[in-house]
């Protein structure tokens, strides 16, 4: 094993680290194309509206269209709901004839995914977004597994466990190191989205249960940047104050907060904190080998309570997954689709731990001890 993924599992880890205290990434935000582009755009919501488009347009002509006028991209998730369980037999079946289509398109893609190298052996696929917080979400989850195993597909698809604002949070306490929670009941967490960026203060509940099966969101703050199209620095700042607010209210409640933030935002990750690529949705360019978003924040709060801020940053839909890193461990290979703007997707493989400890460095003493006697 080298140095650098022994020092990993002990220290902070490399923004955007393959290597995580419970998990490998394997994979994350991979693009597959085909001959009519990027495979992530047949199942994101903007592709479910789509779908929704085209169905409507037969009952347009004849009149029968029962949302009337209304653009299929503003009818609410909540108003597709209710007409899946209302009287109205056409209506709902128009909704269900999209999902339909809709999974057909997941399926198509996930089979894609199942098929490279770094997705082989998958296990069990978490679905997340905010597509999927909708009984019309969960339909078209539960009929693409039933696509998929028809196929012969061994592999369970599921909805994420947690609220899709809060999965973006709880998942990046999987980012910081176990030592953290030993005097600390409490991170603070980011979510960065194309539309809105969301801060958190997540209480651990680690003496409760030590995989973090019980952490849960106690506060937090939404800011819809989409409205406000501020500059990159003009964010930058707003989100420092966001967090600044948040211990605030963290002192003021008594928790003990670590001195750890955990990010998530789109795009691919570098190891020094910068972002190759991905994150043109984001205010300004965040692209940029002048931008650092880590260090900006650090700049902005050096110190939470006595000691140092460490921060962590990793790709948005990494961070979503790993929210179900604890109830994971009955399988071993296992991703992670994020049906969103676009389709986030990552792949972990378990590290499995002998008495609380990581296999490979249990495996490594051993070796040593051996070396050491001999």
């Amino acid at each position: 094993m080298a140095t650098d993924e022994l020092v990993a599992t002990t220290g902070i880890a490399q923004h955007g680290a393959s290597r995580l205290p419970s998990v490998d990434v394997d994979s994350f935000n991979i693009e597959i194309k085909d001959e009519d582009g990027f495979l992530g755009d047949r199942a994101s919501k903007g592709a479910f509206r789509e779908i929704l488009d085209r169905w409507r347009k037969p009952l347009r002509k004849t009149g029968e269209d029962p949302f009337g006028k209304e653009p299929s991209d503003q009818i609410s998730k909540k108003t597709l709901d209710a007409i899946l369980i209302g009287d109205d037999t056409e209506a709902s079946a128009l909704v269900h004839s999209a999902i339909e289509d809709f999974a057909q398109q997941l399926a198509y893609v996930t089979r894609r995914f199942l098929k490279t190298k770094a997705w082989a052996k998958t296990e069990r696929i978490m679905v997340g977004g905010g597509f999927r917080d909708s009984r019309l979400g969960e339909l078209a989850i539960a009929r693409t597994e039933i696509i998929l195993k028809s196929e012969d597909f061994k592999i369970d698809m599921q909805p994420i466990r947690h609220h899709p604002d809060e999965a973006g949070l709880i998942g990046a306490l999987h980012l910081a190191p176990s030592w953290i929670f030993e005097a600390h009941d409490s991170i603070l967490a980011v979510d960065i989205g194309g539309t809105n960026i969301r801060c958190g203060l997540v209480e651990t509940s680690w003496k409760k249960a030590k995989d973090l099966s019980k952490a849960k969101v106690v506060k937090s703050e939404l800011w819809r940047h989409a409205d406000d199209e501020p500059t990159r620095e003009g964010a930058v700042k707003r989100l420092t104050k966001m967090l600044k607010g948040l211990i605030a209210e963290a002192e003021t409640e008594g928790f003990k907060l670590a001195p750890f933030i955990g990010i998530a935002c789109p795009g691919v990750i570098d190891a020094d904190g910068s972002i190759e690529k991905g994150a043109q949705n984001l205010p300004g360019n965040w692209e940029s080998s002048k931008f650092n978003l880590p260090a900006s924040l650090i700049e902005g709060i050096p110190e939470i309570g006595e000691h140092d801020t460490a921060i962590l940053m990793h790709n948005d839909g990494v961070v979503q997954g790993l929210s179900e890193v604890p109830f994971m461990q009955d399988v071993e290979r296992w991703g992670v689709l994020t049906i969103g703007t676009g389709l986030g997707n990552a792949r972990f493989t378990n590290r499995r731990k002998d008495n609380g400890k990581d296999r490979d460095s249990t495996e490594n003493g051993k070796k040593k001890a051996k070396s050491d006697k001999e």
